[in-house]
């Protein structure tokens, strides 16, 4: 017999009871060829089921080996059949097939103990040994209508695993696991993400008391320092829970709560069903595919807001600013759809394609016509090499002004400033949108030597009935002459605000009171 007859894994038929013992026999039976190698497995021999099953097989396969084996399972016996064809079953000893055996079970069970393994790991963060989300979500199915879920986000990982390596990062990760064991005792962690740990509370809190428990938590967690080789390391955390009427969908609240907290930066939030969050969910997701779908087939466009020259008297330029318009016909505002279009990350697309209209709109007329940038935008090697490439093709770029909302911080000078070095040297303009609000610092109109400001709508409205907004934009206009910077008054909405800043000497005026934004322009102007 060869090795390669002897390594044939077998057959196996479980048996219970000895009235099975006729149907296992009977299939045997019928099968085409001989079979003349059999092992019993049982934990005793001399059992009415193995004596009857050995008397079937002795007595419909006369020529067959029959050999018996013990195992340790008391409940069951196993009938091995080989499938291999052996002219002499003398030649094969009891001691060889029950070496055949023993082999083929060790081979087996390691098997079984990899896949069990492999399972375990599935459900293991593997640096922690917690268990990980998926096994999260599958306690939660079994029952949560008892317990409490608390999620756990470390704010500042990011920045320790950048600034320390992913070493140190682990072993943050490591230690925080550590303190969690010791602070929750007997109640389920488990490591969802990088960042983010979550408890499971072995009971069903209220509102009161789980606000109360959360903030205790904060407190004991708000100075947590880890120390790795003389390095302090502090470490920042923002939690979340729910109290809710309804279970289902626990986690998916309990998410949306640490995503309120962490926008609101605020320790914890607990999530109630009056907070309709999934609502603004689903809102936020049908504006996406709205906006998605509009900028996709190039319904992005500009709006031509008129700007009055208030000393020679006349509109010569116009304010570009950016609508969307759905399958419907409806126009969304900036306000709505430029913050989607950069979570989409297609806010590069809104931007070019009001930059290509924009340029095409004012090509063959004589009016300045200027497009709004944001930081995002300068920051942009694609955006600005695309700027470049449309003002080296425009006839006139003299006639192009790139405003850069003030509201938006500035944080790196020296890139904004070789934008604008490079914008001015081929010919275009820069204005300071919205100054007087948000991040205002006049070190942006000296530092950045733009061509003009525009002072924000919040002073110019309240200009002809609050002192302070009347001094505040006639200290804006002073500095402004003084540095030969041209001064654009935004939101003029009346004709005493449209008199106050021509007679403070604002070069410019721009608001409803002069035109609506359309898409039309130059004509049918009040002024």
């Amino acid at each position: 017999m060869s090795r390669k007859d002897l390594e044939l894994a077998p057959s196996r038929f479980k048996l219970k009871s000895s009235s099975e013992v006729k149907d296992v026999v009977s299939e045997l039976t019928n099968l085409q060829h001989p079979i003349p190698l059999f092992h019993i497995l049982s934990y005793i021999h001399n059992t009415v089921l193995v004596q009857s099953l050995v008397r079937e097989l002795e007595k419909n396969f006369p020529d067959a080996k029959i050999v018996l084996l013990k195992h340790e399972n008391k409940n069951e016996t196993y009938l091995s059949v080989f499938d291999t064809q052996i002219k002499d079953a003398e030649q094969v000893s009891d001691e060889v097939l029950e070496k055949m055996f023993k082999k083929y079970e060790r081979s087996h069970t390691n098997i079984e103990e990899y896949r069990n393994q492999l399972f375990l790991r599935y459900f293991t963060d593997h640096l922690t040994n917690l268990p990980n989300l998926y096994q999260l979500r599958k306690d939660l199915q079994i029952d949560d209508e008892n317990n409490t879920l608390v999620l756990i986000k470390i704010d500042n990982f990011q920045t320790i695993n950048n600034f320390y390596g992913f070493v140190v990062g682990d072993y943050v990760i490591e230690s925080i696991t550590n303190f969690f064991k010791e602070l929750f005792h007997e109640s389920g962690i488990y490591r969802l993400s990088g960042t983010e740990f979550s408890v499971i509370l072995d009971a069903r809190y209220d509102f009161y008391r789980l606000k109360e428990y959360l903030n205790d938590l904060f407190k004991s967690l708000q100075n947590l320092m880890i120390t790795y080789q003389n390095i302090q390391i502090f470490v920042n955390f923002t939690l979340a829970s729910c109290v809710s009427q309804d279970d289902s969908n626990l986690f998916s609240k309990v998410s949306m709560a640490l995503k309120y907290a962490q926008e609101k930066s605020l320790p914890f939030w607990i999530y109630e069903d009056t907070m309709n969050f999934e609502n603004e969910y689903e809102k936020n997701l049908k504006l996406s595919q709205i906006v998605r779908e509009a900028v996709n087939n190039n319904r992005v466009v500009p709006y031509y807001q008129a700007i009055y020259d208030n000393h020679q008297g006349v509109v010569n330029r116009y304010e570009c600013l950016a609508r969307l318009v759905d399958k419907e016909g409806n126009v969304l505002p900036p306000q709505v759809f430029i913050p989607i279009s950069k979570s989409l990350k297609i806010y590069n697309k809104v931007t070019k394609t009001i930059i290509d209209k924009s340029f095409e709109k004012f090509e063959n007329n004589e009016f300045d016509f200027s497009i709004n940038l944001s930081i995002e935008d300068v920051m942009n090697n694609e955006v600005f090499a695309y700027i470049v490439e449309k003002l080296t093709n425009f006839k006139d770029p003299s006639r192009v002004t790139f405003e850069l909302l003030e509201s938006e911080a500035i944080l790196d000078f020296r890139k904004v400033g070789r934008f604008i070095e490079e914008i001015k040297r081929r010919g275009a303009k820069i204005a300071i949108d919205d100054f007087g609000s948000g991040y205002s610092n006049f070190a942006y109109i000296i530092n950045l030597h733009v061509d003009y400001i525009k002072i924000d709508g919040s002073l110019i409205e309240k200009i002809t009935t609050d002192k302070t907004s009347f001094i505040a934009v006639e200290t804006i206009v002073a500095l402004a002459k003084k540095l030969g910077i041209k001064t654009v008054a935004e939101y003029v909405f009346s004709s005493s605000i449209f008199t106050q800043v021509q007679g403070l000497g604002v070069d410019y005026a721009q608001g409803f009171y002069i035109d609506k934004p359309s898409l039309r322009f130059g004509d049918g102007l009040p002024i």
